[in-house]
């Protein structure tokens, strides 16, 4: 995967709804089985989830633990922890024509980046400049 677009790492509870339902979308499952590990700008291994949109590229913070514990409590996704067929139902009708309702994520797809499937220049952010929230961060895409 080759991308021009900017490289986000946000926190699952400070995202926009709308982006919250379109990430439900593409995780009908949950999510646990789609995070990937990377290294932070301070060194440490971070796990997030990653989700693109027409605009970016997210990878959003979140732990093992916490993606579980999002789904649990989540009121969309049943006691087996998918997704509600109302529920996809409504946000899919909501969403209708955005690219990002189907990412092509199989269930259970290895979703593992490499250097190599990320691109960017020297420096790992593309050439683009960012204009970041207090809670977003650039990730390198060469620490993933």
């Amino acid at each position: 995967m080759s991308t021009s677009k900017p490289r986000v790492v946000k926190d699952y509870e400070k995202l926009d709804p709308a982006v919250l339902e379109q990430i439900k979308l593409a995780y009908p499952m949950g999510f646990r089985r789609h995070l990937v590990e990377f290294k932070n700008a301070q060194g440490d291994i971070v796990s997030a989830l990653p989700f693109e949109t027409d605009d970016r590229y997210y990878l959003v913070r979140m732990t093992i633990k916490q993606a579980v514990r999002f789904i649990e409590e989540d009121e969309d996704y049943d006691e087996d922890g998918n997704l509600k067929p109302k529920v996809r139902k409504a946000y899919t009708a909501k969403h209708e024509g955005d690219e990002d309702d189907d990412l092509g994520f199989d269930d259970d797809e290895d979703l593992g980046f490499g250097e190599d499937e990320l691109g960017g220049d020297e420096d790992g952010l593309g050439g683009d400049t960012v204009s970041l929230d207090d809670d977003m961060d650039v990730v390198d895409p060469s620490s993933l």
